[in-house]
């Protein structure tokens, strides 16, 4: 009987102030209502409060402070008559912290374990007909100090409540193993009491219990097939239904072995999180989260920091992930008393750690999708550790165990580090790694320590705009096979939305003065569960099928089991963007891990097999996908599952779109053709008849230089009018809203605090010199901050061609790299120019990378095609608002209105497009959505490059080769105005 639903509510602030007979039935309380499963302070009852390392009340282990919230919560439900009360079990799956229970006036018992089930027998106090549930729940209790796991803090009763009756089996024990040898299945089934029947009708099996039986040839599962056998126990008067997975987990040769392999997790981390609901996370929720992790193609999950709701791992072991199931144990904050009074090390705590891990393995132990059990998270070293690490691998030796922060790992089966720069990685990768300081005096422990597999716990802070550096990791990861995957922090984004709010909160909304701020805003998913680019990123990097070519076409099978018969090849060929030929490819078997070679579909060179009309020198490009042959559980068929691109017109090896990402430009770039200059005196008068050249003409604001399309102040050499478009700039742009990335964890690996000191968030633009020459402008102007010697030079030069062409040149002046008065300036946070377009201009074509937004070292899902959108779509919508929206490797961009008017800007050969509605400056200001008001116009960003976005809010910066240096830089655009009626068709070359 689920007890969940609508209960009576009543909120004190600490025990104290608590009736001491809230039990009785006729207590004399003023109830409110509250939904369970559900946190109060999400339904108006207090507020929630976020830290990332802090306790929230003083380090006082175990006590807790007086001011403590305390929830009285009480369900009346009505009892049938023949309801068999004989040793029924009242269950709940979940409460934050800790609880008391009544039932009928007489206290049942209390527990403690957040995140673990507690049970209470209360088969002698039920009642038929009407009967009275009351449960008191306390904010903080001795459990919280094993609690501090980088999250909100949502007391309640947020899982399920259930009252069962008669449980005659005591336990069930799936023991189910694979003979990967000879592909034969060992099944043991321990039950309790041992008179039970196990039946597995699909193998016609019936065993009794304990009883061994071997059964010549099983399905496996994996997390590529998640094969699973019904079966049923039964005694007279219960049954429990099992669902059974045959698979054995195995440390051979220094790896993490399934079925005789090695695996290798593409993994993440996972929170339980609803942006309403908190950690009252419905079923529906659960399977739209692990739906999305197998169509982002990742096959593993660690359950950060606890175990979750048990029908997560349902679900995983039906769909296939890979799991790392985590004890509800975390000390963090313990690091603000150098780690005194740690109850890792204290053996007054083991008995209520222990606790938490045979609740834990108890209840999780037949998932075949738990491969590996964690002792806890971040809470250093101690003795306890090993008491945990020797009970579980006694109770359950069919798998491996797991703890990341006790650098001896005298208690793991593996080696493991968070956010490990790469030159580290590649060192583990090696084993030369350096030894730490925990086993250098030991030299047994070193040997055992060196002889582990090596997982990355978490990597890749995926905070705000980010994470960069995906495919770097990757790379490595792959390369080396002691190097067995890693887990990206995290899934979702913790923002919550309360009733009535707009904006998602995080720490410090509420006016508390220790939190963790945004530092819970750091996952693959916004807090909606709608993806970000940083999970369509992570898809790219982590395919499963790599795709390498052109000719040959050569399909990598990376997956671990499963061959690719369940996909099918289709090819596309596109010129500049429009497809011309299309196909399907006829792909042999490809096993896991074997690769087939194609011959290309599409000669290179050869002429196009035109099915629309293309511009005959148009780039050609060979796409190349594999999608679903067929309807699976997670995805539709058609499903994409991986992909590659490649340039078939003679493009460079960077137009390899599966390829290493490419690195930031040459310090100087080329910039395109510099007619021969005829400069005159800016006070000239100069008029070109029928040339189409410069001219000085007076109005508005005083006289002006026109120059084909072009209209300039001519004071400044502003542009300020685009035929029959008023536009303001382009002027030079070196600065960015910083990302969460950007500005690091309390200023470390940050590269805002040296860009800040450098001035260029203070940039102030000085016009030196304007020179009109025969269809030619030249503006010289120098960009600096005040305060400091350093600045650059930049040279706008106007050209009139078929269009009007601005080639700028950038020259730093003073010590960038070396500055006396301000720390060194090792990078730029971007190189391009920005200007100002009506507002009507809310339509964006272009061609080039997307659909969605790039960066230098997060570019692998950008597919180079042709692609439309709003500007207002053009935008990321990140919690906290910061640089987002770029659109990279584009080859032309048009901007127009309803009408079809507008503008067109064409690279030489490539620029990175953003478009919004509000300002750089505006953008830096906000710290919620709601804060960005849209202007009256449209501000453009046309840049050579931007800085790498990198890991740095809790991990390494942008590598050297995604950091965009200062130095001399050249670029060069193109500019067109065009219209549909005959007096806008201006400029305006064929696409």
């Amino acid at each position: 009987m689920s007890l969940n639903g609508r209960w009576e509510f009543k909120l004190w602030s600490g025990p104290a102030e608590a009736p001491a007979d809230v039990m009785r039935r006729d207590v004399d309380v003023d109830w409110d209502k509250l939904e369970v499963p559900g946190h109060w302070v999400l339904q108006g009852h207090d507020r929630p409060r976020y830290t990332n390392t802090a306790f929230p009340f003083p380090i006082d282990p175990p006590r807790t402070p007086d001011a403590n919230p305390t929830g009285d919560h009480r369900r009346w439900f009505d009892l049938p008559d023949d309801w068999p009360r004989d040793g029924a079990v009242l269950r709940f799956e979940g409460v934050d912290s800790c609880f008391k229970v009544w039932l009928n006036g007489t206290e049942v018992g209390a527990a403690k374990g957040s995140r673990l089930p507690s049970e209470f027998d209360v088969g002698d106090l039920l009642e038929p007909g009407r009967n009275l549930l009351v449960v008191r729940v306390h904010q903080w209790s001795s459990g919280s100090y094993l609690e501090d796991q980088d999250m909100w803090w949502l007391p309640g009763i947020f899982r399920d409540v259930t009252l069962l009756s008669r449980p005659l089996i005591g336990d069930v024990f799936v023991h189910a193993d694979y003979d990967h040898l000879t592909g034969a299945g060992t099944v043991r089934v321990d039950v309790e009491p041992s008179s039970a029947q196990i039946t597995i009708p699909e193998l016609g099996l019936e065993l009794r219990s304990a009883e061994t039986v071997t059964i010549p040839r099983v399905e496996p599962w994996t997390a590529e097939v998640p094969r699973l056998y019904d079966a049923q126990v039964a005694v007279d008067g219960e049954t429990v239904e099992l669902r059974i997975g045959f698979r054995t987990v195995a440390m051979t040769d220094g790896l993490l072995t399934v079925n005789g392999q090695p695996l290798f997790f593409r993994g993440v981390n996972r929170h339980e999180h609803d942006e309403r609901r908190g950690r009252a996370i419905t079923v529906e929720a659960m399977r739209q989260d692990l739906v999305l992790m197998k169509q982002h193609n990742l096959n593993a999950v660690r359950t950060a920091h606890y175990p979750p709701h048990p029908a997560f791992l349902d679900l995983c072991d039906e769909l296939g992930l890979w799991v790392i199931d985590e004890c509800d144990i975390e000390t963090h904050g313990f690091i603000y008393t150098d780690w005194r009074g740690n109850p890792a090390d204290d053996p007054d705590w083991a008995p209520m750690m222990l606790d938490r891990m045979r609740r834990m393995v108890e209840r999780d132990k037949n998932h075949p999708s738990v491969i590996v059990w964690s002792l806890a998270n971040e809470s250093h070293r101690g003795r306890n550790f090993g008491m945990l690490a020797e009970w579980t691998r006694e109770r359950d030796p069919g798998r491996a165990v797991f703890y990341e922060r006790d650098r001896s790992y005298e208690f793991s089966d593996f080696y493991s580090l968070m956010y490990t720069p790469l030159e580290d990685l590649e060192a583990i990768g090696t084993r030369t790694e350096d030894v730490p300081p925990e086993t250098e005096d030991d030299p047994e422990l070193e040997t055992r320590r060196r002889g582990l597999p090596f997982l990355l716990a978490e990597y890749a802070h995926a905070m705000g705009n980010g994470p960069g550096g995906l495919a770097d990791y990757q790379r490595i990861l792959e390369r080396y096979p002691r190097l067995q995957g890693g887990f990206v922090w995290e899934w979702i984004d913790h923002g919550l939305l309360l009733p009535g709010a707009t904006d998602h909160v995080y720490g410090g909304d509420f006016g508390e003065r220790v939190h963790g701020a945004n530092f819970c805003i750091d996952g693959l998913l916004f807090p909606d569960r709608t993806p970000s680019p940083g999970l369509a990123e992570y898809k790219k990097v982590i395919e499963p099928v790599r795709i390498t070519g052109p000719d040959p076409l050569t399909i990598h099978n990376l997956r671990t089991f499963a061959s690719l018969d369940d996909l099918e090849f289709v090819w596309s060929e596109e010129v500049d963007g429009e497809e011309v030929d299309a196909g399907r490819l006829e792909v042999p078997e490809v096993q896991a891990g074997s690769t087939a070679d194609l011959r290309s579909p599409v000669e290179m060179h050869a002429p196009v097999r035109r099915r629309v009309d293309v511009a005959p020198d148009g780039e050609r490009w060979l796409t190349v996908r594999a999608v679903l042959a067929k309807d699976e559980a997670w995805a539709a068929a058609g499903h994409e599952v991986a992909w590659a691109q490649f340039r078939l017109d003679g493009g460079s090896a960077e137009d390899r779109r599966g390829a290493p990402s490419p690195a930031q430009p040459e310090r100087v770039v080329p910039g395109g053709v510099q007619p021969e200059r005829a400069v005159a005196s800016v006070v000239q008068e100069q008029v070109v008849p029928g040339g189409g050249g410069e001219r000085i003409v007076s109005g508005g604001g005083g006289e002006r230089i026109v120059l084909g399309v072009g209209e300039f102040e001519r004071s400044t050499g502003r542009l300020v009018r685009l035929g029959g478009i008023e536009v303001d700039g382009p002027e030079l742009d070196l600065w960015r809203a910083p990302t969460d990335n950007d500005c690091g964890q309390g200023g470390r690996n940050g590269v805002v605090g040296e860009w800040r000191a450098a001035g260029l968030d203070r940039l102030l633009h000085r016009v030196d010199r304007v020179e009109v020459g025969e269809r030619e402008l030249l503006v010289q102007t120098r960009v600096a901050p005040d305060g400091l010697g350093a600045g650059v030079r930049a040279t706008y030069r106007w050209t009139l061609h078929d269009a009007l062409r601005l080639t700028v040149d950038v020259e730093p002046e003073g010590e960038w790299s070396g500055m006396a008065v301000t720390p060194r300036c090792g990078s730029w946070p971007r190189v391009g120019v920005r200007m100002v377009v009506p507002s009507n201009l809310d339509t964006v074509r272009w061609f080039g990378g997307g659909p969605g937004e790039a960066y230098a070292d997060s570019r692998e899902a950008a597919r180079v095609g042709r692609y439309t959108s709003t500007v207002d779509d053009l935008q990321t919508p990140y919690v906290v608002p910061q640089e987002n929206g770029s659109r990279i490797d584009v080859r032309w961009a048009e901007l127009t209105d309803a009408q079809g008017n507008g503008l067109r800007v064409e690279g030489a050969p490539h620029f990175q497009l953003t478009a919004r509605r509000w300002t750089t400056e505006d953008l830096e200001r906000a710290r919620h959505r709601s804060d960005l008001t849209p202007r009256d116009h449209v501000y453009l960003n046309l840049d050579l490059a931007q800085n790498g976005l990198g890991s740095a809010s809790c991990g390494p910066p942008a590598t050297p080769q995604h950091t965009l240096e200062p130095g001399p830089y050249t670029f060069t655009l193109t500019f067109h105005q065009f219209g549909r009626s005959p007096e806008h068709a201006v400029g305006r070359s064929d696409a």
